[in-house]
Order: C-alpha cells, then sequence, then structure tokens
C-alpha cells in the first residue's frame, strides 16, 4: 500500500509539474520568453505581461514538483498509463507554444536563417548580417558561430525555408520536429521510459518546452540501439550532435564477436556522418573543440578552474582540466561498467554516457536527457535516482538559463546558486559515485516488483 500511494502522489506531483510548464508557456512573453516576432498565430500565447519574478517561480515549482514526481514514480507504482497520456498531451501542447527556459531557438532560427540566405553558419556569426528579422533577433549568442551538427543545421535551415523572415513561424517548425523526435523516443523505449523520459517534468521542461536541439539526437542513438539499421542511425545522431557518439560503444559491444556485421556498422556510420560533415565543410567541428576547452558555471570544474586560476593563472588552467576530465571519464566508466554487468549494449551505452555527463567541464541540465533515454533500456537501480539528483541541481542552476529580461535582484542566481552552490553540490555528487561504485558488484533490480514490471513493455 505504501508504494501504491507513493505511485498515486507521483501522479499528482507529474500532472501539477507538466501542467505548470504549459502554463508558463501559455502565458507569453517573460523573463524565460523572448517574444517572437513575425507574421502568423502559432506558437500561440496570450502575451499576460508576466513579471519575472513570478516566471522564474513558476519554474522552481516545475522542478520541486517534477523533481519530486520522478522520484516518487521510480520507488511507487504508478499508473503507466495515466503517466503516459499526461506525458504525451503536456508534448503536443508545448509543440503549439513557444519555448521556455532559454532563448537558444533564436540562435537555432538564426543559423538556418544564414543557411537559407547562402552563407555558411560555421563561419558567419548572426552579428555579421544587421538588419535581418531574424538574424537580428538572436541574445547571447550573435557573435558565435554555430556548435550544431549539419544535420540538426539542416533541420534549421527547413524550418527556415518554410519561416521565412518570420521567427515566430521558423521556430513554429522547429518546435513540431522536436515534439515529433521526443515522441519517437517516448514510442521506441519500454514501460521504464515513462516514468524516466515521456512524463519526466524535468526532461520535458528542457528537452521540449525549452526545445533544445539535443532531442533529435538521443532520437537517432536511441534507434540505433533498438532497431537494426545501427550505422545509419549512429552516423545520423553523430551528425547531429557529435558528443551522443559515445553510444557507439555499446553498439561495438553488441557486435564484437560479429567482426563482420561491425565493420558494416561501423563503415556505414562513418559515411553517413562523413558525408554530413563533409557538405557542412571540416570546419563544422571547429566550434564543437573550442567548446570542448570551455568550463561552464555549474559544473565541479568550475571549482576547479577558479583553484587553478588563483595558483597558476589565467588561461593556463585549460589543459589540467581537460587531462583531469579525461582521467575522471576514464575512472568512472571503468567503474559504471563493472557495476552493470552483466554487459549489454545499452548497459555499454549508459555507463560511457554517464560518465560523460560528470566528467565533462561544459555541461547543461538539457545534456542529461540522453542519460535518461538510455536509463531506460536498463533495469531500474540506484543510478536512477543519481541521474535525477544532477538534472535537479542543474534545472536549479540554470532558472533561468536566458540572460536577457531578467528581474532586478536577480543577479545572486548566477552568481551564488550557478556559480558556487550548485558546483559544491554536483563535486558532492561525483564523489560519492567514485566512493560507492568500486562497493557494487553489479547494479540489481530491487526485490520489490517495479512498475515496469506490471505493464507490458511496447
Amino acid at each position: 500500500m505504501e508504494r501504491v500511494a507513493a505511485g498515486r502522489l507521483a501522479v499528482a506531483c507529474v500532472a501539477a509539474a507538466l501542467g505548470l510548464t504549459v502554463l508558463l508557456a501559455l502565458l507569453g512573453p517573460s523573463a524565460l520568453q523572448p517574444r517572437l516576432a513575425g507574421a502568423g498565430w502559432l506558437p500561440f500565447f496570450v502575451d499576460a505581461g508576466l513579471p519575472g519574478w513570478p516566471a522564474i517561480g513558476l519554474a522552481f515549482a516545475v522542478v520541486v514538483l517534477g523533481t519530486a514526481g520522478v522520484l516518487l514514480g521510480l520507488y511507487g507504482v504508478p499508473s503507466l498509463r495515466v503517466l503516459r497520456w499526461l506525458g504525451v498531451v503536456a508534448v503536443v501542447l508545448l509543440a503549439f507554444l513557444p519555448p521556455i527556459g532559454s532563448s537558444d531557438h533564436l540562435n537555432y532560427a538564426a543559423y538556418g536563417r544564414l543557411v537559407t540566405l547562402g552563407h555558411d553558419p560555421y563561419s558567419v556569426t548572426p552579428d555579421r548580417i544587421p538588419g535581418d528579422p531574424v538574424l537580428g533577433a538572436v541574445e547571447e549568442w550573435a557573435t558565435t558561430p554555430s556548435v550544431y551538427g549539419p544535420v540538426t543545421t539542416g533541420v534549421q535551415a527547413l524550418a527556415s525555408f518554410v519561416g521565412g523572415d518570420s521567427v515566430r513561424l521558423t521556430v513554429f517548425v522547429m518546435a513540431l520536429v522536436n515534439a515529433a523526435a521526443f515522441l519517437a523516443v517516448a514510442w521506441m523505449l519500454g514501460s521504464r521510459g515513462v516514468v524516466l523520459w515521456t512524463a519526466n517534468p524535468l526532461v520535458v521542461y528542457h528537452l521540449v518546452a525549452g526545445m533544445h536541439a539535443d532531442t533529435l539526437a538521443v532520437a537517432f542513438v536511441v534507434a540505433a540501439l533498438v532497431t537494426r539499421f545501427k550505422g545509419v542511425f549512429l552516423g545520423l545522431g553523430v551528425a547531429a550532435k557529435v558528443t551522443v557518439g559515445v553510444v557507439a560503444l555499446g553498439v561495438a559491444w553488441e557486435l564484437r564477436r560479429n567482426l563482420g556485421r561491425l565493420a558494416l556498422v561501423a563503415a556505414t556510420a562513418l559515411a553517413v556522418s562523413g558525408m554530413a560533415y563533409w557538405l557542412a565543410g571540416p570546419h563544422s567541428l571547429g566550434q564543437v573543440l573550442n567548446a570542448s576547452k570551455m568550463v561552464s558555471l555549474a559544473t565541479p570544474w568550475s571549482v576547479v578552474k577558479t583553484g587553478l586560476q588563483t595558483v597558476i593563472g589565467e588561461g593556463s588552467y585549460k589543459v589540467w582540466i581537460q587531462i583531469g576530465s579525461l582521467l575522471l571519464f576514464a575512472a568512472l566508466a571503468a567503474l559504471l561498467l563493472r557495476a552493470l554487468a552483466p554487459l549489454d549494449a545499452a548497459r555499454v551505452a549508459v555507463a560511457f554516457s554517464v560518465a560523460w555527463l560528470f566528467s565533462t567541464p561544459y555541461a547543461l541540465p538539457w545534456y542529461d536527457g540522453l542519460a535518461f533515454a538510455l536509463l531506460a533500456l536498463v533495469p531500474r537501480s540506484w543510478l536512477d535516482y543519481v541521474l535525477v539528483a544532477r538534472i535537479s541541481l542543474l534545472s536549479l542552476a540554470y532558472l533561468p538559463a536566458r540572460q536577457f529580461d531578467q528581474p532586478a535582484g536577480s543577479d545572486w542566481l548566477v552568481e551564488v546558486v550557478r556559480s558556487q552552490v550548485v558546483p559544491w553540490l554536483l563535486l558532492g555528487v561525483v564523489v560519492f559515485l567514485l566512493v560507492r561504485l568500486p562497493r557494487v558488484s553489479a547494479v540489481r533490480p530491487p526485490s520489490v516488483p517495479s512498475p515496469e514490471s506490471r505493464s507490458p513493455s511496447r
């Protein structure tokens, strides 16, 4: 009865979090939602003039209720049918509402616009072409060329072709593609995917309501794991976002005893991704390499960065952080592979993806969508709760991720929460993993019945 009650409470928390997410998007421009200029009435909003602090407060409630809903859903026995429908309905509604949380969708629209205007988004920045209604709408990243893979850029260009000089219509087309990719992942995952992906308010907030490009890349690599067209989908995934290529290690493990099949899959993946990057130009990887040297404020590496700058000076810290992150990645991957035994493609993919997320110096909350999709393919374990803690902390650190139009007195959200509190808390999570993982011989399902055991997989 205790787990049944927890399951019912999980449904209530998830419903509330998803409902608030839809409401926040519906209420129009705010501290979390830039105004979308241009013709058209989609995406739809009511322009309620929501003040900055209430908007941030609603997002905070989404994170808190969403975290509670996922944790209770993992612990209890919720109705997966109800949760699934809650998630699907929320995703469909959000596809017709403006993105919230950050202004990254304005960058996507601008990079697509550059392509349709005949420019190279990997070398030409939006600020280089003044007076354009789409390029001029970019906020924080107007002087930065595209960091996205050529497949993602192709989707952005398609949306720009349809949307023309309307930011609003361009964003709407991208939102439809993004929602379709999210629902495709939901369809491919089993019952565990309901709690971890489809009706996970934290994932929905970042990947659907936030309309981040990671959704498309995740869809491709999940398809690589669950379908026969592994090489094609791996190549498309890498061409959408190169870092999801860690999933290829899981596919390689699955095919390790069939060298002919492994060679074919590898050749196909290399051909697909190679052709995409060749068409985009080899410099399309330049910004990815530059980003790999950056340190985001909320990761534990920002603490290390501050310490190294004090000791060895500005700039010299980068090589040491890169070395440290590689060593941490290797250590976490080795420990996770041991803990997740017996290994299969999904477990190997989980091990390397989680190791990358916890070791990379540059991480944002929507990056964690990859881990939640992959976790749904392996048995439940305490690792689920660790990833929920991580995305919750990162979500709080990036409330909001947008820099423009913030309320007075909100600087502490960046200067204290994002730059000081969350990095130390995430460092504690990393230390917990390093201490806990060596003591685990294998990650095994709990002895009690899990929610997914009561519902057939798709």
